[in-house]
């Protein structure tokens, strides 16, 4: 069994402003999603200039903070934060949903999309390439709040998690970093890298995202509210089969599309 590396949540304070590590690590995949896709735009040479790329992170800031926490809201604990509705904003505490997040930043893409004439299946490749560095640090800084851990273990790395008991759990934040971070980025890199038809790689992220987040599931703990749901599958898993789904269906269209 390994030891939990107790962290404290606030890295420090300047006077009633506490600065905590989950908004550093939403910071740090901010940022990092904005040099990779300037560096996409260069080895791919789509059309897009530093100002674009910009003001496209900037939109999907505001798409995954707002439909992350709509997401958590609607999808994870709605009767919760209909008795505490003051609650929903407090987003410092953690409470962020993937599901909703990509939702967000859906919307988000689509209006700049459509504001600039612009290819959507081209920005969706670039935002899916990013996409892994940010869900990489947000695992990080879920691992260190020490919430969504997972399910009891007796393997040897299995950790005691503050707030869930005397067992041993199975560090499914970490899991979740690296296939959904780092092997996820990996893979993604290499499709840009090969030149797939554009719109792979976007379709791509959806499938392998919801591969990874279906699989990992069954080492996370299911939340207490919640349990799992029908045919003995967790929140997490249900909304990630029509992920898989529609990236089968998108990597089909767009070879056929290529192939014409």
């Amino acid at each position: 069994m390994l030891s939990y590396p107790h962290f404290d949540p606030i890295i420090f304070r300047l006077g009633p402003l506490a600065v905590r590590w989950y908004g550093l690590m939403y910071l740090c995949g901010f940022l990092g999603g904005y040099l990779y896709i300037n560096y996409l735009v260069r080895v791919r040479n789509f059309a897009l200039s530093r100002d674009d790329v910009g003001d496209l992170i900037f939109q999907c800031i505001i798409g995954v903070v707002v439909g992350g926490r709509l997401g958590y809201v609607l999808f994870y604990n709605l009767p919760y934060f209909l008795a505490n509705p003051l609650r929903m904003f407090a987003v410092w505490e953690g409470g962020m949903s993937f599901h909703g997040g990509f939702l967000g930043v859906f919307v988000a893409g689509m209006i700049f999309c459509w504001r600039r004439k612009l290819s959507r299946l081209m920005v969706g490749d670039l935002l899916a390439g990013a996409a892994p560095i940010g869900l990489f640090f947000g695992r990080i800084g879920n691992f260190i709040n020490a919430e969504l851990w997972g399910r009891t273990t007796t393997v040897r790395w299995g950790m005691v998690f503050p707030g869930a008991g005397p067992v041993p759990r199975h560090p499914s934040q970490l899991y979740e970093a690296f296939f959904e971070g780092v092997f996820l980025f990996l893979l993604l890199w290499w499709f840009h890298r090969r030149h797939f038809p554009l719109g792979f790689v976007c379709f791509a992220f959806l499938f392998g995202y919801g591969l990874c987040r279906f699989g990992i599931e069954y080492f996370r703990q299911p939340d207490a509210h919640l349990g799992l749901l029908a045919a003995g599958l967790s929140m997490g898993q249900w909304l990630s089969l029509p992920m898989m789904l529609t990236g089968v269906a998108g990597i089909y269209y767009v070879c056929q599309r290529g192939a014409k």
